[in-house]
């Protein structure tokens, strides 16, 4: 789930990977990592009781990993792999309703520019990759047909695909709506200043040096470059990109797709979002890498709490003019 390249900046250096589940300290800041979504999922908190502390974040990743297990790809015991195996899910668990909900919400909003049904093209473009070759276009059509977001049907009791050989991917949702339930842990311990990453960023309060967290934007050109540097206050972040999973090496062909035409959107090069909840921000980055950046940023007007900042394939940036950057 290698879809952003992302560096937190939040008290001047760059954390360190750690072990899973391992809790670090430093004075007041307690910091803890864990393995989800084939990375290191880290969570940073600032206070003054250390069991608190390190329960918050235990709590936290505890989340996370949860989510992780629920709705991965890969794992055959998750429920989305055995709704992509098996076409239907009885009884799904009621995190994954709240995400399918969130979906097709988003692809009502987008009007098809977010779909999780794409899971096909993904798997034409891997098997392609695999001969050292893209899909033909005939084998994209194959994977279009395969796909369709108002086929999926979700209950309580069941999910359907709606049609053989169709599958889904959350991988544009569960990375945020697993920020939002690891913030919701940490704040369950009356701890208000944290900095979540899973992929997706969710900050509150400050740093421990009385600043706020501080996020930098990595430059989807030049990885010894940031692009911005943000102070998201109380909200949430995520940034999609041409650059973090490629078929091609001139970015024209990656992981993000346009279910009109099968292949990747072709304007935009990375695009970062601000907004009230990580599982937003999480899919309205893919969204709009997939709307191009005028119909991305005229959708951002109408949405509260929303701002965005895109940068194309030329090196233009466009960011609304809320956007947090810091001073």
């Amino acid at each position: 789930m290698l879809r952003r390249k992302f560096l937190a900046a939040s008290f001047g250096t760059m954390a360190s990977a750690m072990a899973p589940a391992s809790i670090q300290c430093n004075g007041q800041l307690f910091t803890g990592a864990a393995l989800a979504f084939g990375t290191t999922v880290s969570v940073s908190v600032v206070h003054d009781d250390q069991r608190q502390a390190v329960a918050a974040i235990r709590d936290a990743l505890d989340q996370a990993t949860r989510i992780d297990r629920l709705m991965s790809i890969y794992n055959p015991a998750s429920q989305v792999f055995q709704l992509n195996r098996d076409g239907v899910l009885e009884q799904p668990d009621p995190h994954l309703l709240l995400v399918l909900r969130q979906a097709h919400a988003l692809s009502e909003l987008t009007r098809g520019a977010f779909d999780i049904t794409v899971q096909p093209l993904w798997q034409a473009y891997r098997a392609a990759a695999d001969q050292s070759a893209l899909p033909t276009p005939q084998q994209r059509r194959r994977a279009k047909l395969r796909m369709g977001w108002r086929r999926l049907a979700f209950s309580s009791e069941r999910v359907s695909l709606g049609k053989p050989g169709a599958a889904i991917t959350l991988n544009g949702l569960a990375q945020g709506y697993a920020a939002d339930l690891a913030m919701a842990a940490v704040h369950a311990r009356g701890i208000e200043h944290a900095l979540l990453d899973t992929g997706e960023f969710s900050a509150h309060g400050n740093n421990g040096a009385q600043h706020p967290w501080t996020l930098g934007l990595l430059h989807p050109r030049d990885a010894d470059a940031l692009a911005a540097v943000i102070r998201p206050g109380a909200r949430c972040v995520a940034t999609s990109g041409d650059y973090a999973s490629t078929f091609t090496p001139d970015f024209s062909h990656h992981h993000i797709f346009d279910p009109a035409t099968g292949d990747s959107p072709t304007e935009l090069a990375s695009v970062t979002v601000v907004a009230p909840t990580a599982l937003l921000a999480d899919g309205l980055s893919t969204a709009f890498m997939v709307m191009g950046a005028r119909k991305a940023h005229a959708l951002a007007k109408t949405l509260p709490a929303v701002d965005l900042m895109t940068i194309n394939k030329r090196g233009v940036v466009w960011r609304s003019p809320a956007f947090p950057t810091a001073a």
